[in-house]
């Protein structure tokens, strides 16, 4: 089991040890979120219900019986599971290649713990080799451009994409992200962002990878290391 779709259905599977049956969790968006959605209806867990990220995971989830819920009338997620594009020794992560990232965000910050799972290639020791997904207001594309050029990146607009808000998304290559705080706080100041890929100031509690050789888990506290 060395192929990337293995590992990503390695991963989810080990992604239910943080399900508590009857609970309401979180559910993010992409292709290892995905497996885990099909290994949650394998594992014959029943939740009280879900919310989910984007419409893509909203319907997955239904489609396998999980009740989806608004969550301005959920308090508190004991669990986030989500992907990631890259993360780094420190659980900061880049997120967003599915287009998911603002409400990806909203989503964790309610959840008590921020469950990340992916296979071992997006472990990196500095963010940024992975383009850095920047949604924004439409009017604001091209002023958003011009910010991305002055702090060195080159911004791409990810065509024919609207997010699930309404709104683009700017990839933005060419940045070594040596402090993912500041950038994430400097970016989302500007005017016209709705929020950005990075995910360092609400990061993962904990990073599951998979790898060739199985399992790694590293808990808050763990730096990620391959």
């Amino acid at each position: 089991m060395s192929d990337t779709n293995a590992l990503k259905r390695q991963v989810a599977r080990a992604a239910l040890n943080w399900v508590e049956p009857g609970s309401v969790i979180g559910v993010g968006t992409g292709s290892t979120v995905d497996c885990f959605i099909d290994a949650l209806k394998e594992s014959g867990i029943r939740l009280a219900g879900a919310v989910s990220s984007s419409e893509r995971t909203a319907k997955g989830l239904q489609a396998i019986g999980v009740p989806v819920l608004d969550l301005n009338d959920v308090i508190r997620l004991g669990v986030y599971v989500d992907g990631a594009d890259e993360v780094d020794p420190q659980h900061c992560m880049i997120k967003g290649g599915g287009g998911a990232l603002t409400r990806e965000k909203i989503v964790a910050e309610v959840a008590d713990r921020f469950v990340c799972i992916a296979d071992g290639s997006k472990a990196v020791s500095c963010l940024g080799h992975f383009p850095l997904p920047i949604e924004v207001l439409p009017m604001a594309r091209s002023l958003i451009e011009r910010k991305c050029r002055d702090i060195g990146g080159v911004p791409l607009l990810r065509s024919g994409f609207v997010t699930d808000n309404g709104n683009l998304i700017l990839d933005v290559r060419g940045l070594q992200i040596a402090d993912p705080v500041a950038l994430e706080r400097e970016i989302n100041q500007w005017p016209g962002v709705v929020t950005n890929g990075i995910f360092a100031i609400r990061r993962a509690d904990v990073v599951c990878l998979a790898t060739p050789s199985g399992i790694r888990t590293f808990d808050s506290g763990q730096m990620v290391q391959l």
